[in-house]
């Protein structure tokens, strides 16, 4: 008699901060399908920014059941991976119940506590970063001067990606890549410092446990995994910071490897061999989450939002924003944008500082204005390649991603403005979702990182254009100028 053999698969989860993504993948890499779920943040004051977690786990639940119910290779699962967006603060008290909604990554509330904080020698020495508004430990400064019966409460601080690892696993645990983006973690040592604890009121038992994005977790409740219709021993990976997953998933694990990625916030990410953290950039150094790896990236909190931001007071799609300005890129726009709609990281650190037009003429219109968001968007991110070149970064080969890099026009600007070639992935899976399922695959079967996490097929690779780097070069220049008030990096 023959025995017929099942393949394993895997499921990736990426928690966004507009919804989930659920990805199913079998053991030869290809991936079987996907299903989303949304959920929106509130906004309860001016620079605030929560989630209920509970919404996190009904997206989940929902996500698998569509998978459960359109894919037998479901039940076939062996491995979890979960990725999530970074910083946020999501309490838990000593009985295992959320205190207060999360506070994301783009809520800046605690930036007062954040420039105290990054006064501190240490957090720079040990973290390797800027104390920045957005990250997880003055957050909890916040809390404890403004809601103290709520910080005497808390047992546990986990990352969003965390909260989903203990709802499928019951343990507290968190992988380096994502705790690196706390301000608590010794970045260069991969472990919590009792110092920077400390330093903000905190102690290592309310952190989770560490482990290596690509080493298991621990085991799938059995009570889920019943009711998924799963088998006993399903592993959970350490899981990543979204950006993090999305280079496992786009196969950026080593030195010259990275990708520029036009989402809600803009992303120049390198892969690093070595940990080289220059804080006063405003570069973020991070654990990789495969070990002995780390990454670094400049970010700026409004790419894609800057369009989005301008559909919303014209009334016009962001796709046919794009569509307007035609597949010909133009030279520079004599309006200018500062695309600083919710304040910067890379290289300003600035919370407070905001977006502008200038150059607006009596002939200016709805493309003009278009134009001149995407190219403000370009030299922010050129910002962050500069920023990541003077800590000796490579860029050799850089992937465009991100919801953005579907408009041909924008595309071929970024490039023209970076002065580098630029590779769209072919179509297909290659994002977050699919670098976390990959990351389940090394917890449950034991693989090599490197063997499982390549590099997706290019689709097209989109050359700067010669005749127009000169003159984005100077408009670049005039960008620069237009803001001379922008707080130095002290």
């Amino acid at each position: 008699m023959f025995e017929l053999v099942v393949a394993p698969t895997f499921l990736g989860i990426d928690l966004g901060t507009s919804g989930l993504r659920a990805l199913l993948l079998r053991e030869d890499g290809d991936v079987i399908g996907a299903a989303e779920s949304h959920y929106e943040a509130s906004h309860p004051q001016l620079g605030w920014s929560e989630q209920d977690p509970k919404h996190w786990v009904q997206a989940l639940e929902t996500c698998v059941q569509n998978l459960s119910e359109r894919y037998s290779a479901f039940r076939q699962i062996t491995g979890i991976g979960v990725a999530g967006h970074m910083h946020g603060a999501t309490l838990l008290d000593s009985n295992d119940q959320v205190i207060r909604p999360c506070i994301l990554w783009n809520d800046t509330r605690s930036h007062a506590e954040a420039a105290e904080l990054d006064r501190i020698p240490a957090f720079r020495e040990k973290s390797g970063n800027i104390v920045f508004p957005g990250f997880t430990a003055p957050k909890l400064v916040w809390v404890k001067r403004h809601e103290p019966e709520k910080f005497a409460r808390v047992a546990k601080v986990l990352l969003p990606a965390a909260y989903l690892n203990w709802y499928l696993t019951g343990e507290f645990v968190a992988d380096m890549s994502d705790s690196a983006g706390t301000s608590w973690l010794d970045v260069r040592a991969r472990a919590w410092s009792p110092e920077l604890l400390s330093a903000s009121h905190m102690r290592i038992d309310q952190m989770p446990r560490l482990v290596e994005g690509s080493a298991r977790a621990g085991t799938l409740r059995p009570e889920l995994a019943r009711e998924w219709g799963l088998g006993p021993d399903v592993a959970l990976a350490g899981g990543a910071g979204d950006n993090a997953a999305a280079a496992c998933g786009t196969g950026i694990l080593t030195q010259g490897q990275g990708f520029v990625s036009l989402g809600t916030s803009g992303v120049v990410l390198a892969a690093r061999d070595r940990y080289a953290p220059d804080p006063v950039s405003a570069v973020h150094t991070f654990c990789h989450a495969v070990p002995e790896r780390w990454y670094q990236m400049g970010v700026m909190l409004s790419a894609t939002d800057g369009i989005n931001w301008l559909s919303r007071i014209t009334g016009k799609r962001p796709a046919d924003l794009s569509a307007a300005l035609g597949e010909v890129l133009q030279a520079p726009s004599r309006e200018g944008f500062l695309p600083y709609l919710s304040g910067e990281r890379t290289p300003h650190n600035d919370a407070d500082i905001r977006g502008a037009f200038t150059g607006l003429g009596i002939d200016t219109e709805i493309a003009d204005l278009t134009r001149s968001v995407m190219e403000g968007v370009a030299f922010g991110l050129r910002d962050s390649a500069d920023a990541l070149k003077d800590t000796g970064a490579k860029l050799d080969h850089m992937l465009a991603i991100g919801g953005g890099s579907q408009s041909s026009y924008w595309v071929k600007l970024l490039a023209t403005v970076l002065n580098k070639p630029l590779n769209l992935p072919a179509a297909g899976e290659f994002g977050a979702a699919l670098g976390a399922a990959r990351l389940g695959f090394c917890a449950a079967a034991g693989a090599d990182p490197e063997s499982v996490m390549t590099p997706p097929k290019i689709g097209q690779t989109i050359k700067p254009d010669a005749a127009l780097v000169e003159a984005f070069d100077e408009a670049y220049g005039k960008f620069r100028a237009r803001y001379p008030n922008i707080k130095a990096i002290q």
